[in-house]
């Protein structure tokens, strides 16, 4: 009767095991695409990846980057106006593989019961106008601390930083564009 037993929780063990395999395998098996554009082949899916500097290869890794052109973030034009944009302001979060730029709040010396708040957000790597979200928050207080936050759809201060963005980043990529061609 023993040995039944033993026998049992062998086999009961053998088929756990190979049940959790065969569910791992699955499970590594199914193909996850975040992929945007399933149009695309293998290959133009690696070059668009290099070109916007997403990824790396192990021959990039080891030392073989001959011929291959990684964009980072200091070669990004609308990323480098933004930040030479908002370099005056406190930065909470500047996220380069996430897109994404947030100030701290900040008030001028004239008025500290108002504070303004702004978020930039990179929806593509061109630049365009519609490359970039621009969000603003203020900040009221009152003299008995009591604060409420609004968000400005349309403020002055929204559209003049996308004018201001947008014109250095042009001015970025042609400066890039004039490098590239005395190459």
């Amino acid at each position: 009767m023993l040995l039944n037993i033993k026998k049992l929780l062998k086999i009961s063990m053998v088929l756990g095991f190979s049940l959790f395999i065969a569910i791992f395998l699955t499970a590594c098996n199914k193909k996850m695409s975040s992929n945007t554009d399933p149009g695309l082949s293998a290959k133009e899916k690696r070059e668009r990846n290099i070109r916007e500097g997403r990824g790396a290869s192990l021959r990039g890794l080891v030392g073989g980057r001959s011929g291959t052109n990684y964009e980072f973030s200091s070669s990004n034009p609308m990323w480098r106006a933004s930040l030479e944009t908002l370099d005056f302001l406190p930065l909470t979060t500047v996220d380069y593989s996430g897109g994404m730029i947030i100030t701290d709040w900040y008030s001028d010396d004239t008025n500290n019961l108002k504070s303004l708040k702004i978020t930039v957000r990179f929806l593509s790597n061109e630049v365009r106008t519609d490359s970039l979200k621009i969000i603003v928050h203020q900040k009221n207080c009152s003299n008995t601390g009591a604060c409420s936050i609004n968000l400005l759809e349309d403020s002055k201060i929204k559209e003049e930083l996308y004018a201001v963005i947008l014109k250095k980043a042009v001015l970025f990529e042609e400066e890039k564009k004039k490098k590239k061609k005395k190459k």
